[in-house]
């Protein structure tokens, strides 16, 4: 079980009860929160989300919890970007025009230009991971998670990527930075190798100094 809160960030586009019940099945005590002021006292962090990225950023903006992420991120609270909240924690994105991220993770957002391929990426697909994580920690090298988007994260520097994939390009599936990590796939639907992921960021605590951006 966890120790302390772990605050799911509910800012109108996320599959929250998904996420929260997943994070239950092992062993979790997770509450979803609107209020800034609850990432406080988090011991660790979830933006979840599906959607448009300029919608998102809207709803961030609007409610000050894009504030309070970054806020908890650089007092080295765990934060878990998952899918389009991994995408959220770049500079910017390109999706229906240039929006402006959180900037926890430098780096942008792209789109799939995959001439014979389908887009969006849906369905399983693994993960090769390039450095040893606790986030990763008891995961087979080649695990097979549950991918949707049309959209990919681009790191500015290698040292952000934990893990790629390969879907007509090799492509940033894990980013990491400092107390930021960012996961493009849904664990909450990848199985084994989800409830394992779930269960490791679970057991991280406060790092102090966060590494990400001012």
């Amino acid at each position: 079980m966890d120790a302390g809160e772990t605050v799911i960030i509910d800012y109108g586009m996320g599959n929250l009860r998904s996420v929260e019940n997943a994070l239950r099945a092992v062993g979790g005590s997770p509450v979803i929160r609107r209020d800034p002021d609850a990432l406080r006292g988090a011991a660790r962090c979830i933006l979840p989300g599906v959607g448009a990225f300029g919608d998102a950023m809207a709803n961030l903006r609007r409610s000050g919890m894009d504030r309070a992420i970054g806020d908890a991120a650089r007092s080295g609270t765990p934060v878990l970007g998952l899918c389009l909240g991994l995408q959220l924690l770049f500079g910017s994105s390109e999706e229906f025009g240039l929006h402006e991220g959180l900037g926890l993770i430098p780096g942008r957002v792209r789109k799939f230009d995959l001439p014979g391929l389908r887009v969006p990426h849906v369905g399983w697909n693994q993960v090769e991971s390039l450095q040893a994580d606790p986030l990763l920690s008891g995961t087979s090298e080649g695990a097979y998670f549950y991918f949707v988007h049309s959209y990919y994260v681009e790191p500015e520097s290698d040292s952000d990527v934990l893990a790629w994939t390969d879907y007509g390009c090799r492509f940033c599936s894990i980013a990491r930075r400092g107390s930021v990590w960012g996961a493009q796939f849904h664990p909450e639907k990848s199985q084994e190798a989800g409830r394992r992921l779930l269960r490791n960021f679970l057991a991280l605590g406060k790092t102090g100094a966060s590494g990400v951006p001012a």
